[in-house]
């Protein structure tokens, strides 16, 4: 039987070294974290796709479309992660990692992917066109897949990263 070692909220137990694990439970859930393990990553690398899709659109648009959408783009780029802000008296009694509770509603809001992309197909529906809300759009989007690409995905309530 294996021992596992406290853990984080939110982070996976890590096993003791030393520790030899036997019976179908352990070797089930080896076989289990091995077979999602390529999907993991092939989930990272089509977030890195998104992500580099839309960092070009949102250059392409600063660029046909003026300065204007290239600024609104940066801004968009940025913005997700200036919820932090909200709770920044808060982070100093946080525990590493982990994102002041009272941030929590605001930052997993900011970083929920169908938010950006709801907006991008009323843009789509609406006749009403003005290029740098486009470009605004295609930064923030931008900033969540390079998240998710890197690992950083919604928190708890608590404020720890999702498993």
């Amino acid at each position: 039987m294996s021992t596992l070692t406290p853990a984080p909220p939110g982070t996976a137990p890590a096993r003791r070294a030393g520790t030899a694990s036997s019976g179908t439970a352990s070797s089930g859930t080896a076989s289990a974290t091995a077979e999602r393990r390529p999907f993991a990553v092939a989930v990272r690398a089509a977030w890195l796709a998104g992500a580099l899709f839309w960092s070009a659109f949102a250059v392409l648009e600063g660029i046909n479309h003026g300065w204007l959408a290239g600024l609104l783009a940066g801004v968009f780029f940025v913005a997700p992660d200036l919820t932090f802000l909200v709770a920044v008296r808060d982070a100093p009694r946080m525990a590493r990692g982990q994102l002041p509770p009272r941030a929590v509603l605001y930052y997993n809001a900011a970083h929920r992917a169908a938010v950006p992309l709801a907006l991008i197909a009323l843009y789509v529906a609406v006749p009403v066109v003005w290029a740098p809300a486009f470009a605004a759009l295609c930064g923030w989007l931008a900033h969540i897949s390079y998240d998710r690409a890197f690992g950083y995905g919604l928190r708890t309530k608590e404020g720890f990263q999702r498993g």
